[in-house]
Formats: C-alpha cells, sequence, structure tokens
C-alpha cells in the first residue's frame, strides 16, 4: 500500500536576489511588449455624427455662445490684472507687468498654455481676484517647456488668497508629473493676513509650495526665481527656496518683516535696501546669485540659466512612454466637440464620440471599446 505524507518537504533549490535581476526582462524588452499592445491591442473609434443634422447645429451654436462669453470674460475681467490705477502706479515705477515679463521670458512667437485662468473669479464676496493673483502656465525657454508661476502685484500686492495657494500648488504638482523647469516671477506680499486662517493650517497650503521647491530641487528638476520687487514674508521664501535667484537692483527686496517691523521689535532704524535690497543680498546674505539692472535684465539671466543648465526632459526610470516618441492628429476635427454636447445638462451624449476627437490617431485600447 503506498503511504502519502502530509508532511512538506523543503525546496532543494532556492533562488537568490541577484539571480531574479539578471533573469528579469530588459527596458527594451517591455518597452518593445508595450507597444506591441499598443499596435495590436488597440481600436480605432469611428464616428456617427451627422454634422448637418439639426441637433449638431443647435448644439454647436449654444456652445459657441458659451465660448464666446467665457472669451469675453477672458479679455475682460481675467488678462488685464488689476485696477488700471494699480497697473498705472506699476508702470510708473518702470516696472514691466506681469504678462509682459512672461512674454519676454519665453521663446519669442512660442505658445503659453495658461493654466486656471478663472481661479478666483468671483469667490470672494466684494472683492475681484482676475487671475486668483497669480499666473501660471507652460512656456518654452530655449525650446526647452518650462512652468511659469508669476505673482501679479498689481492684483492685491501679489498677495496670496487660499485659491492662490491651490493654483500655485497645482502648477507645482504638474511641473512634478512632467518634469518640468520652475521659474517664478516674484513679487508677493506673502499671505493675506484677512484670509491667514485658511491659508495656513493645512498640508496643501501655503507652507506647502516650499515643501515641493525642495522636492523638486532634489529631483533635478531646475528651480529659477526672479525676483522683482518687495517679496516679504511667505513671499520672501521662494527665492531663498530656489536653486538660482535673480533680483532686480534697487527694486526687489526680500525679507519677512519690513523697517517698521524691525523697528518696532529691536528700536533700529533701517531702509528697505539696507535690510533686504539686492546688493544686500548678493555681497552680504548670499540669499541672491545674480543683481540684474531691470526687469529685463533679469528675465535674460534667467533664459539664460535654463540654457546653461543642460537640462532634458528625459524620462524616468519607471516611465511609460514608449520608444515611438511623436504624436498623431485625432481622426475627426476636435471642432467639432462643440455640437456633441447638448446645452441641456440632463441630455447625455455618446462619450466615444468625445475621446475620438481627443486621443492620436482616435485610437483606444480594446477594454474600453
Amino acid at each position: 500500500m503506498l503511504k502519502f505524507s502530509a508532511r512538506l518537504q523543503p525546496r532543494t533549490t532556492t533562488t537568490t536576489t541577484s539571480q531574479l535581476i539578471k533573469n528579469r526582462p530588459s527596458q527594451k524588452l517591455i518597452k518593445r511588449s508595450f507597444n506591441y499592445a499598443l499596435d495590436h491591442l488597440s481600436s480605432q473609434l469611428t464616428t456617427t455624427i451627422n454634422t448637418n443634422s439639426e441637433e449638431y447645429q443647435t448644439n454647436l451654436k449654444s456652445m459657441t455662445s458659451l465660448i464666446q462669453s467665457h472669451q469675453s470674460l477672458v479679455h475682460q475681467h481675467i488678462l488685464p490684472g488689476g485696477s488700471p490705477t494699480a497697473r498705472k502706479k506699476h508702470l510708473d515705477r518702470g516696472k514691466l507687468l506681469v504678462r509682459q515679463r512672461i512674454e519676454r521670458l519665453l521663446d519669442p512667437f512660442s505658445p503659453f498654455l495658461e493654466l486656471s485662468q478663472t481661479a478666483g473669479y468671483q469667490l470672494y464676496p466684494n472683492e475681484d481676484l482676475p487671475a486668483g493673483g497669480i499666473i501660471t502656465g507652460v512656456g518654452q525657454v530655449h525650446g526647452i517647456p518650462c512652468m511659469v508661476i508669476a505673482n501679479d502685484p498689481t492684483v492685491k500686492g501679489g498677495s496670496y488668497y487660499p485659491i492662490t495657494v491651490k493654483k500655485h500648488l497645482r502648477a507645482q504638482e504638474i511641473a512634478q508629473e512632467n518634469r518640468l523647469p520652475c521659474i517664478y516671477l516674484v513679487e508677493s506680499g506673502g499671505a493675506n493676513l484677512p484670509y491667514q486662517s485658511q491659508v495656513f493650517p493645512d498640508r496643501d497650503h501655503f507652507g506647502r509650495i516650499f515643501y515641493n521647491q525642495a522636492r523638486l530641487s532634489a529631483r533635478g528638476i531646475p528651480q529659477i526665481s526672479v525676483v522683482h520687487g518687495i517679496s516679504v514674508a511667505g513671499g520672501a521664501y521662494m527665492p531663498a527656496m530656489s536653486d538660482v535667484n535673480i533680483i532686480v537692483k534697487n527694486q526687489g527686496r526680500i525679507f519677512l518683516a519690513g523697517p517698521s517691523l524691525v523697528k518696532a521689535a529691536i528700536g533700529e532704524d533701517i531702509n528697505d535696501e539696507q535690510l533686504g535690497g539686492g546688493e544686500m543680498h548678493c555681497q552680504v546674505s548670499g540669499v541672491s546669485d545674480y543683481l540684474a539692472e531691470s526687469d529685463e535684465h533679469a528675465l535674460v539671466l534667467a533664459r539664460r540659466e535654463i540654457l546653461h543648465s543642460n537640462y532634458q526632459l528625459g524620462q524616468t526610470s519607471n516611465s511609460t512612454t514608449t520608444e515611438k516618441g511623436g504624436w498623431d492628429e485625432p481622426l475627426y476635427d476636435p471642432n467639432e466637440l462643440n455640437g456633441i454636447v447638448s446645452p441641456n445638462l440632463r441630455e447625455g451624449f455618446e462619450i466615444r464620440e468625445v475621446i475620438a476627437r481627443i486621443v492620436d490617431g482616435s485610437q483606444v485600447s480594446h477594454a474600453f471599446t
């Protein structure tokens, strides 16, 4: 009679860590398999939309009207920035407006993908806060896509409302995900004091900005600041936390508290330039690396730093980017999206028609068809 033992027998062979590493598939093989799956396991979406139908034309008319209203809002209330009085005062000091600074920073005639344009619109009662008081977006500097984060000093002195912080953090998040160098155009009064209880306490509030700067820098993603004016309190940390800091002579100021508070605290009489001016920070404290003669000169220096950084947007080891590179236009005109969705929010729409006008080659995985 056969006897079976219930006792487990020890394995006669063992696999070491070095053997596992040796036998694992190469990155090249993984990418090749990924490309194969992309080519052979995807479907091309087809459309059933009739652009001449009455329903489509009604949707198109409604959506076009909404887009025009939005564009009008942006041009009239967002793009100008602060009030005419604030803008005139700013220009009379020989400074560039924030959008002029961005224009001179970026490559000529290159696009600027602005983010969160309507942030802060009608958010705070009886307060106008165009673009949330800060401009963020992706633009090219010497052909390198960069995240630009620029305070608008004509809007509440460039101070940070809760929505300003949220917009700033979102820009840093996008920069981290896409490994985009960050260029901060700083002129800020720090946290807006009436809202400071909503700015500081949470992990996703003001202090997170500086944490993100440290993390981005540690990952080799350049952090460059240009100080165009007074940068006090929280606004002073951004340039100090940057890899490279450029400050405008007789215009930029970096300090946690101004001369009046210094006088009240320790009785010392000191002016803005002595306390936190460009020459002091370049010659004494070491907070600043370059002393620029003007806004324009400072932006030239910032562009040069990006050029000399020899930075490449190379992917990290865990990237799923394929070897193919490039991209394909959708098979269907993205402008047709305006006629697909009904103005009646209770009416549904075919999501595949939307996807077909967004994704490369109008192709998706079989799992989604």
